[in-house]
Order: C-alpha cells, then structure tokens, then sequence
C-alpha cells in the first residue's frame, strides 16, 4: 500500500479490513461481503491446481497412483466454529468408506492438516486395516498433492475453503462430510459449490457425476492483468 504512493501497482489478496481504496485492485472470495469497483472476488480460493500441477504430482508420487482403482482420496481439516464437525460423524463417515471400498474394491487414501484432532489418528488408521490404501498422519513428506492428482473421488470435511476450492480444482468428483454443519461463509461457499453441482454430500452415496474443474486463479490473474493493462 505505501508502495503504490510511490508509483507501484498494488494488489491486496482477501479483505485488508480498510478501506480499499488505497490498492488498485483487491481480491476477495465471493463469500466475503467486501465489493466495490476495484474490487475482484472469486468462488473459493486463489491456488495452484492445474492440469500440470497435477501431472507433476503425478511424477512425485507414482506409489500412490499404483494403488487398486477407484481410489478415493480423504482430505480431513479440523472442526471450526463455522463447521463444528466432532469425532462422532467422523467415525460414521470412515465407516461408510471403508464398506464402500470392500464392496467396490480400490483403495483409501487419507491425509491429515494441521488442525486435525490426534484423536482422529485412531479410527482413521482401524478404517484402513485390511483394505488397500494409506494414511499419512503427519510424519516425513506430505503426499496432499499426490492424493489430489491420483484420486477418481475426494471426500474432504466441510471446514476448509482452501482445501475444498483444491479438491474441486481437479476434475473428480467431490463428496463433502455433512455440508450442512457449515454455517456462516462457510456455508455460503458450500452453498455455490452444491448449486452449481460441484460438490454431493457424502450421505448422498458415490453415483458417478461430471466434475467441471473450478480453476479461479488463472481467470482472476487474466482480470488483474486486463484490468491494470499489464
């Protein structure tokens, strides 16, 4: 911002929480109430997650891409205010997995954030024994990229946009654990993402659906460029 006063373009990424007028663009998602005429919002979050993005995960985590198919990929945030799921419907949710795939065949695959409970560690690992698959906990690297580039589904809880804004990124079907826990802008984004056919709850079972990729980040970059005239 005190760039710009000296003659750099600026661009402000999420609500400064001021007045936005002191950028020459700012972007925001769609769920945030924030709009002007400098203003750029988006549906999710900005990210990486491209064809070649997922092709390089690809590359890099050839083990995961050789496991039985289908494989269904496990993206587990953590409860939050504005998705207070608990351990509870968690264990309903891997139950249902992993009678998915000993009836279907393929594999699990499941990975951890930062902002999951160690209690999860238990069930999710009792999910896993005796069918193909893997969990990563937090040990060594993590494999997120791998799991979003060699999954045929994802099932992510319903806490974070960034994570459901990646998942939805790439061009298999998304299934979200108890969408309507969301609630706030939480529940705004989530909203979009099942009207627009995006996203099935996981209650809703695992018919095949088309899955248009949301790739924001290059039609938000291709604005700023157009509206700076860069």
């Amino acid at each position: 911002r005190l760039a710009r006063e000296r003659g750099a373009r600026a661009v402000q990424i999420l609500d400064p929480r001021i007045d936005s007028r002191h950028w020459d663009l700012v972007v925001v998602p769609e769920h945030d109430r924030l709009r002007g005429g400098n203003v750029l919002t988006l549906l999710g979050s900005l990210n990486p997650v491209d064809d070649a993005w997922l092709e390089r995960a690809r590359q890099q985590f050839r083990a995961l891409c050789s496991l039985p198919r289908p494989r269904t990929a496990l993206l587990l945030g953590g409860p939050t205010r504005q998705a207070p799921w608990t351990l509870d419907m968690l264990d309903v949710a891997l139950e249902a997995l992993r009678a998915h795939v000993r009836d279907e065949g393929g594999s699990l695959l499941a990975t951890v954030s930062r902002r999951t409970p160690a209690e999860v560690s238990a069930p999710l690992h009792a999910a896993l024994r005796g069918i193909p698959g893997m969990a990563w906990d937090g040990g060594g690297a993590n494999p997120y990229p791998g799991l979003l580039a060699c999954a045929d589904r994802i099932v992510c809880t319903p806490d974070s946009v960034n994570m459901l804004s990646e998942a939805c990124a790439t061009r298999v079907p998304v299934h979200v654990v108890a969408p309507g826990l969301a609630r706030g802008r939480s529940a705004v984004f989530l909203r979009a993402l099942l009207e627009r056919g995006r996203v099935r709850p996981l209650d809703a079972g695992f018919e095949p659906f088309a899955a248009t990729p949301l790739r924001e980040t290059a039609r938000v970059a291709a604005e700023v460029r157009r509206r700076l005239d860069l």
